[in-house]
Formats: C-alpha cells, sequence, structure tokens
C-alpha cells in the first residue's frame, strides 16, 4: 500500500488465536455427533480455527439443528463494502454441516459433497450480528441433505442454502507422520 493510500485507508489490525485443531478432531472419534458439538458449545473442546478467524460461535446444538451466530465486522469485508460471499459460504457451510453431524453416532464422519447458497442481501456493519441456523432436510445411511438460512437480529433474510453430505465411518487413528494429510484432516479422511 502507498503512502497516500494510507493516508486515505488509515491500517486497522485483528490479531487472532487457536489451539491445534487436532486435538479437538481426535475426540470426534469417541463421541456422537451431538455430544462432540455440545462440547465445542460449552467451551469443553477447543473451536475449529476458521471459526476464530471470522469470529464464528456456536449458540445452541439440538439433533438435526445447529445455530451459529456471527459478529458483523469490517474485516470480512469485499472491495465493494459489504461482507464477502465466502463468508456467507462459510457460515451457512458451518451451521448445515454441524446439523449434519449432530445426527450421526459415535465416530461417524461426514463430508460436504455439494453446497447451494443463494444471498438475499448484502450484509454491512449496519447489521451488527446474523445467526445462521441449518438443520437436516433427510438423512439416509449414507447420504444426508440440510438446509440453511442466515438471518439478522429482526428476522431479515440474508441468504439461504442446501447442502448434500456424504456419512461414512472413519478409518482407525494411524500413528505417526502419516496421521494428517497436511490439510488438517487426521486419518487423511475430510472433516
Amino acid at each position: 500500500m502507498t503512502e497516500a493510500a494510507k493516508d486515505i485507508a488509515p491500517v486497522r489490525q485483528r490479531t487472532v488465536t487457536w489451539q491445534d485443531p487436532l486435538v479437538g478432531a481426535a475426540l470426534a472419534r469417541d463421541l456422537s455427533g451431538l455430544d462432540y458439538l455440545r462440547a465445542i458449545a460449552g467451551g469443553r473442546i477447543p473451536p475449529p480455527p476458521i471459526a476464530s478467524l471470522l469470529g464464528m460461535n456456536v449458540i445452541s446444538v439440538e439433533p438435526g439443528q445447529v445455530t451459529f451466530g456471527l459478529d458483523v465486522g469490517e474485516h470480512l469485508y469485499n472491495p465493494i463494502g459489504s461482507v464477502h460471499g465466502g463468508v456467507f459460504c462459510t457460515l451457512l457451510d458451518s451451521a448445515m454441516g454441524c446439523a449434519v453431524h449432530s445426527s450421526l453416532g459415535r465416530g461417524q464422519a461426514y463430508t460436504t459433497l455439494e453446497l447451494k447458497v443463494n444471498i438475499i442481501k448484502a450484509l454491512t456493519l449496519n447489521t451488527p450480528s446474523v445467526v445462521a441456523t441449518g438443520q437436516v432436510v433427510s438423512a439416509g445411511r449414507r447420504v444426508v441433505t440440510a438446509s440453511g438460512q442466515i438471518t439478522g437480529p429482526d428476522g431479515t433474510l440474508y441468504a439461504h442454502a442446501t447442502t448434500t453430505c456424504l456419512v461414512f465411518e472413519p478409518r482407525p487413528a494411524q500413528a505417526g507422520p502419516a496421521a494428517g494429510n497436511g490439510h488438517g484432516v487426521a486419518g487423511g479422511q475430510p472433516a
């Protein structure tokens, strides 16, 4: 950034801290999805780094339904002065994916196969916070679908989405350097 640009747009700073994500991921193997997510919501298991990075938090966890909160900040803005569409996608993917996870048994895992997001309204600092609620629509043995919405404090709909997730049984834990795949996923499986 040039000196002239710094005079026009003063630099702001945000510090993000997180805990080792593989510690929490390893704990997921021994808990049902509902118990695992409730442990994260209750602070007994650290949240994933993406939640810390964006400022998301779990508000409620019920079987087949999870709600996340997000405080809107300019650190989430795109170049045209509103919250970036990728934040909408991440928030909805998290809420819907966790809704799916909350319906899974001990040690089961899932991965997102498809994500469709419709952004209805721009989100700015004029709305200080939003919630994203995901709920399971249909649960089969291998495929689960869910829907989600982002709403403001007054009920305004900002986005809605659907997802399709694949459910699978986890592989046994691996020891040593091969335990991770370099992408923060233990045992080479998606979270």
